[in-house]
């Protein structure tokens, strides 16, 4: 190719090949076996000439490739370069991915509770150890050249998500930032922000798959293919995709009636054969059980396969079901395999502790290729779950959502078996870019040659609706930010209120919420030129309109009022009188379907009740059930009863009454026409109108009599145009109104904390007093509380084992909010402790109740939860695994991530107490007496 070249293009080829050598990223790219793909190389690119990047990419792209480039890059011109990660399972992964590839000597990790090497040139730690970092000034920022946020659309977290933009905004300027971000619809948007806090940075979007992605939904025996004539192959073209005739079909008869109570004559026979055509169609739409759809992978050659299922339990009953079927995905030298490398990773757990942990019943699943996976197991397990199925001998997992966020796990199936979650507050649908986060682990790259996503047919499945999750590959990016109390002390002390202000006001969300004004400012300026061209036809040469168009106004909305209430007075009237019916009253039914003579049977007054609007949330009024004169017996509301009623006559009911009875519906019927039919009622007398004597009504129809314009020729057409200003007027008023209240948003919120801090003596102006010094050294939920209770001496007389207690309601908070049994506490001094912790909460929600701070926005202190006092107690006393398990309906690995946060939160309270004093020595002994056992074990190898 070269000998086609003239001299002079292969001199330029030449010079653009050794350039090209003398980068950076020429030595990188010879330490993979692959090519690098072309969004990769366009990152790395701009990395090195000193940009900052974001790079949004499907799950399994590879964009940590870039990441990976940042570290390179510092090495090579010798600074230092911090990798952070929202978990700290994935802290821990890319800690051993780059230990193997610069060597121990070279990474550190920081995770809160485990520290490695912490001065190496590369540390690894989870986001919160950052922004801790930076508000500490820590000595570790020096040198720091890059900065890599991996799954930096965590950010859009509600609980953790402000913690993205804290670091983003006080890292210092000169650090570049790497964002790997999974793909968002507003990727240009978050560029834009980071272009505006953090300078010059290139936005990289790749939408295409590595490895295609084919959807499916399993149904009865047959896996059908979502979409028809699938070109699309992931992303890769731009056919049109339509949703599977077939699908649709099934979803129309399983949904449509199968019998037509029109046909009810037609007698047993016809019901019958509905119902057997029912039972048919159904046997071919079923859901099939578990280890059935393990087995149709197996063969279908599918595996290996992660099943979401939304529940931890869940998982683990899927694990026993597929057990109890006798499924083997491993052979003998499988087995032997995962046996060897499991007794290697569990030989520091003590034996006692193997039965507690269901060590057993475990092993028998992984021997046999099976695996759960979800959040309440012990961290070793799930470590041990993943390094298996990574490399093959395990075959099947069944995870909750939490296996998405991250973990490098990928599988050639992704089954979900519910299109359904429970969000922490309701049960809702999963939202598209959730299915794109769980269906992303299907396809191994440089394995699978296509991943494969299955979708179970469930009852009332909709597929033109799992089309539209499964085609929505992207979601946007919002931001949480919301300001904490730590954040105000640690802001003020560094930069003053002014400035701090200004710093916030520059997060994502004011940007977002800026932006949003945008479109609504064009709107009341648009609002704007309309109110002036409606200005101008309202105009009278007889005088002020505007005035005028007033009056008729006031007049309309005092007739309106009084016609309201008089409509209010009637209902009361009708429905007091109703409920002075009896048994055997015979009224006449004013009005509705089974208007005439009726015989009331039962009045319809809730039970226990004297008025109508005490103690009945939902009453709107009695509604009595009668007998009319047409034999029919209804219930009426009262509705039927727009006027009061007043009994005609009396009649008594027979014992032997039998509403269902025709022959006494009959009987009771005629009884009530022979006694009452030539009853003529009286004709309902229509009150004289409020508005009629009505004082203000007459003197604002006697002003607009006298008013100049009343006698204008054109004196309706400037009416209607007066109200069409009048309406747009109050809609612009509401658009102000809207853009008020999204404008400077976060810095009100900001004034108020800080005025709330003030109130408590934690500020003075822009000087933070020693108790706000305290409180810029406990992070958390609950860090006002914390530094309260520190202020007040509520711990003092604390040992460690007490002190593990209480402050074990800073962290803790329960799965399932407002359980039935109160939480077992320990006695004495720590109980009396817990309770004064929930006095001072008491007083602190008070003070945020009068600063206007709402919790429902995220803002402020949750009530502290005391489920966890008596385990953390009993474990820092040291009672044994086995013991302490045995008293709380907790899995074992949610024990050790509460214990570990907890341990957290101890070494925060050591650190805020006064040196020397016995909160902080006994912080430290309550440290030392929960880190061992289950709880002590590494996670690092």
């Amino acid at each position: 190719m070269t000998e086609d070249m003239s001299p002079a293009e292969r001199y330029a080829l030449a010079r653009h090949r050794a350039a090209e050598q003398a980068t950076a990223l020429a030595p990188f790219r010879e330490m993979y076996e692959f090519e690098l793909d072309p969004f990769q190389i366009e990152a790395c690119k701009a990395l090195e000439a000193g940009k900052g990047v974001l790079v949004a990419a499907p799950t399994g792209s590879g964009k940590t490739i870039v990441g990976e480039f940042a570290v390179h890059l510092a090495l090579t011109q010798g600074r230092k370069c911090f990798y952070t990660t929202p978990i700290k399972a994935l802290s821990n992964q890319k800690y051993n991915d780059l230990v193997r590839r610069y060597g121990a000597a070279k990474v550190g990790l920081l995770t809160g509770d485990n520290s490695v090497n912490s001065d190496a040139p590369v540390l690894v730690m989870t986001t919160e150890v950052l922004r801790n970092m930076l508000y500490a000034g820590s000595q570790a920022l020096i040198g720091l050249g890059h900065v890599v946020m991996d799954e930096v659309h965590y950010l859009s977290d509600r609980f953790r998500g402000a913690v993205w933009e804290e670091v983003i905004i006080h890292l210092p300027e000169s650090v570049t930032l790497v964002s790997l971000s999974a793909t968002v619809s507003n990727a240009e948007e978050f560029g834009d922000w980071l272009d505006t806090v953090r300078g010059d940075t290139a936005v990289i979007v790749s939408e295409e798959r590595p490895v295609p992605l084919w959807q499916h939904v399993l149904a009865g025996r047959r896996m059908y293919d979502l979409f028809e004539e699938e070109t699309d192959h992931g992303g890769r073209g731009a056919a049109r995709r339509e949703v599977n005739p077939d699908l649709l079909r099934m979803a129309r008869m399983e949904n449509s009636r199968t019998y037509n109570p029109r046909e009810r004559r037609r007698g047993k026979m016809v019901r019958e054969a509905d119902r057997e055509r029912e039972r048919r169609q159904r046997s071919r739409i079923w859901t099939p059980g578990r280890p059935e759809i393990i087995e149709r992978l197996d063969a279908e050659g599918l595996l290996p396969a992660i099943t979401f299922i939304f529940s931890r339990a869940g998982c683990e009953a899927a694990v026993q079901q597929c057990l109890y079927a006798g499924l083997r995905l491993n052979d003998d030298e499988a087995r032997a395999k995962v046996r060897e490398i499991v007794e290697e990773r569990c030989a520091p757990i003590p034996d006692e502790d193997l039965h507690v942990l269901g060590y057993f019943e475990w092993l028998e699943g992984l021997e046999r290729g099976i695996a759960a996976h979800h959040a309440g197991m012990l961290p070793t397990f799930k470590e041990v779950v993943e390094e298996l199925f990574v490399k093959g001998l395990v075959k099947a997992v069944f995870a909750t959502e939490t296996l998405a966020l991250g973990i490098n796990m990928p599988a050639r199936t992704v089954v979900l078996e519910k299109l359904v979650k429970w969000n922490g507050e309701q049960h809702a649908d999963i939202t598209p870019g959730e299915y794109t986060q769980l269906t992303g682990r299907a396809g191994r790259r440089g394995i699978d040659v296509e991943g494969h996503a299955v979708v179970l047919w469930q009852r009332a499945m909709d597929p033109a609706a799992l089309a539209g999750l499964a085609g929505t590959r992207t979601y946007p990016l919002r931001s949480s930010f919301k300001p904490s109390y730590n954040m105000a002390v640690n802001l003020v002390s560094q930069f003053g209120r002014h400035r701090s202000r200004e710093l916030l006001e520059t997060s994502f969300a004011q940007f977002q919420a800026d932006k949003s004004v945008v479109g609504i400012s064009r709107q009341v300026q648009r609002n704007e030129e309309g109110l002036a061209g409606y200005r101008e036809a309202i105009e009278c040469h007889l005088g002020d309109f505007d005035e005028y168009a007033r009056l008729r106004r006031e007049l309309k909305e005092r007739e309106n009022d009084l016609a309201k209430r008089g409509a209010a007075q009637r209902r009361a009237a009708a429905a007091a009188a109703l409920e002075r019916l009896k048994p055997g009253d015979v009224i006449h039914v004013p009005s509705g379907k089974f208007a005439g003579l009726a015989l009331v049977l039962d009045p319809g007054v809730a039970p226990g009740r004297t008025d109508r609007n005490r103690g009945f949330d939902h009453y709107d009024g009695p509604r009595p059930l009668v007998l009319t004169a047409e034999r029919q017996v209804k219930r009426l509301a009262p509705i039927d009863f727009p006027v009061p009623v007043e009994p005609l006559e009396r009649m008594r009911i027979p014992k032997s009454f039998n509403p269902r009875s025709p022959q006494s519906r009959r009987d009771l019927a005629s009884a009530l026409r022979t006694k009452a039919g030539h009853i003529v009622p009286d004709r309902h007398r229509k009150s004289r109108s409020e508005a009629a004597d009505d004082t203000e009504i007459a003197r604002l129809r006697a002003e607009l009599r006298r008013h100049p314009c009343h006698g204008c020729d054109e004196r309706e057409d400037h009416a209607r145009w007066a109200e069409r200003y009048h309406r747009l007027q109050r809609d612009t008023r509401q658009l102000e109104r809207r853009i008020e209240g999204r404008t400077n948003t976060i810095a009100r919120t900001f004034d108020r904390i800080c005025a709330l801090l003030t109130d408590l003596d934690y500020l003075h102006g822009d000087e933070v007093t020693e108790d706000g010094r305290r409180l810029a050294r406990l992070y958390g939920e609950l860090d006002l509380l914390a530094s309260e209770c520190l202020r007040d001496g509520v711990w003092d007389g604390l040992g460690p084992a007490e002190l593990a207690a209480c402050a074990s309601a800073l962290v803790y908070e329960a799965r399932a909010a407002d359980d039935a049994v109160p939480p077992k506490l320990p006695a004495g001094a720590a109980k009396e402790a817990l309770a004064e912790m929930v006095r001072i909460w008491g007083r602190l929600d008070a003070l945020e109740e009068q600063h206007k701070i709402n919790q429902a926005e995220g803002v402020g202190q949750r009530e502290p939860d005391l489920g966890f006092a008596w385990p953390a107690y009993r474990w820092a006393s040291g009672h044994g695994l086995d013991e302490v398990l045995r008293e709380i309906d907790m899995p074992a690995g949610d024990f050790v991530r509460w214990s570990k946060q907890l341990i957290d939160v101890l070494g925060q309270i050591a650190a805020a107490a006064p040196g020397g004093s016995p909160v902080a020595r006994n912080a430290r002994k309550a440290v030392e007496g929960l880190l061992r056992g289950v709880v002590a074990y590494s996670s690092v190898g």
